[in-house]
Order: structure tokens, then C-alpha cells, then sequence
């Protein structure tokens, strides 16, 4: 969910024709407690719009909504690309990648950062967190070392955090990581990441207020980490 001034979106995945569902696959507004709208139908747009990465599912997973520039930013981890979406409905490619698996995203002025999950077995070699801007050709590396980065996020003192979700289970692709092998990392200057937090069960994002990390799991669950200060090894963005 994201906001712009006082309202609501939420991005809403898997729900439609590929999965055996019947809704729109895009962002809804929220207009009221019983009521909303649909300003994006991003499903549609990607099956008309394929990736130039080999997919299975004609309407993307998407994972994260980020306002940005008065619309939004929107992961897709199978279609591997950023889409730029407008509170009016216009959708674009903001940039595309190869087969990394993008998923969390935090942005600083014109800036975003972007996680990522890497493909399977998901090694944490393949765990990065990149930034680019508008125009941008490539992706800039900030971080790598981390298994399964399913979102970066700025703490206290415009520190960068990422978090990881752990060690795959090898299921499936898609699966998720195995239970409490989870963590949430700090960013270092020099590109690598340090362990703040270990043993999160299944971790899907984390938001900060204050010097507290919020993180929600798949099971459900808020998990609180309370001060979460900037160690002097932390990378300032």
C-alpha cells in the first residue's frame, strides 16, 4: 500500500485469468471503508506488453507499490522490470533487467533503490540492492551478500536497510525461504551488508518510525526491532 496526500492505493497480483481468477490485477484507489477503484490494470497491460525475460504468467507477479513523482513505482519479480504508473492510469516501463527478481523498493529524491531477490537458488551472491534514476541505462550496485532480499528501506539517520528472507527451500520457483532464517541487514559503505537482526520467520517487508523496524511475514504477523540505531560501519544515503 502507498500513499499520495491522504489517499490510499493498494497493488492488488495474482488474482487474475493465469491463476484461475477473475479481478483486475493492477492498483486500486480507496475511496471510503465499503468502496474503491481501480486506476490501473496492470495485468492487462503486461500481457500486452511482454517482458523481454522468459515468463510464465502472462500478468506479472508484482511486489511492491512505491509513490514516486506524484504516481507510483511497481516491482514485477517475474517480469523482471519497474513499471511507472500514474494516478491516472498510464502505465510505462521505467527499466528493465535481466532475470534478478526485483522486489522491495525505497526512494531518496529522484533516486530509487531497488531489491533484489536474484533467481533461483536465490545465492546470496545474486542478493543485491541497486539505485537508479530516471533515464537511467543500468542499475548501480550499492550492496550484495544477502539471500533472498525481499525489500530495502531507509531507518534513522537516512540509513539504508535491506531485508532478507532467507535461505530458499527449494520447493518450487517462488517458494519461499525456510522458516527463522530470515534477517534484517544494514548496509555498508563498502558495498557489503551486516546482520542486525537474525531469525525472522519468513520476513516479506519492513517499515521504519523512529529507531523501530516494523516487519511483516508471511504468517501474518508484525514483528517489531526496537532501536535499530546507525551503527558508525553504516552507510548514510
Amino acid at each position: 500500500m502507498a500513499f499520495i496526500g491522504g489517499t490510499g492505493y493498494v497493488l492488488v497480483t495474482l488474482v487474475g485469468f493465469d491463476v484461475g481468477g477473475s479481478n483486475v490485477v493492477g492498483i486500486y484507489r480507496i475511496d471510503g471503508p465499503d468502496s474503491h477503484t481501480v486506476i490501473a490494470d496492470i495485468g492487462t497491460y503486461a500481457a500486452l506488453n511482454p517482458p523481454m525475460t522468459a515468463f510464465m504468467l502472462p500478468t506479472g507477479v508484482q511486489y511492491a507499490l512505491e509513490a514516486y513523482r506524484g504516481g507510483f513505482l511497481v516491482t514485477d519479480g517475474h517480469h523482471n522490470r519497474v513499471l511507472h504508473v500514474t494516478t491516472d492510469g498510464e502505465i510505462t516501463e521505467f527499466m528493465a533487467f535481466g532475470n534478478i527478481v526485483p522486489t522491495g523498493l525505497a526512494v531518496s529524491g529522484n533516486t530509487v533503490y531497488m531489491a533484489e531477490a536474484g533467481p533461483v537458488p536465490h545465492a546470496p551472491a545474486d542478493g543485491r540492492v541497486v539505485s537508479f534514476g530516471p533515464g537511467s541505462s543500468t542499475a548501480t550496485e550499492v550492496a550484495a551478500g544477502a539471500r533472498l532480499l525481499v525489500d530495502v528501506e531507509f531507518g534513522r539517520g537516512r540509513t539504508l536497510f535491506a531485508l532478507s528472507q532467507g535461505e530458499w527451500d527449494g520447493l518450487f520457483e517462488g517458494s519461499a525461504a525456510l522458516p527463522f532464517t530470515g534477517s534484517l541487514v544494514q548496509v555498508n559503505e563498502d558495498g557489503t551488508f551486516t546482520e542486525v537482526a537474525g531469525g525472522l520467520n519468513l520476513p516479506t517487508s519492513v517499515e521504519f518510525i523512529g529507531n523501530t523496524a516494523y516487519i511483516v511475514n508471511l504468517a501474518g504477523e508484525i514483528w517489531t526491532i526496537d532501536d535499530v540505531a546507525a551503527p558508525p560501519f553504516g552507510a548514510s544515503r
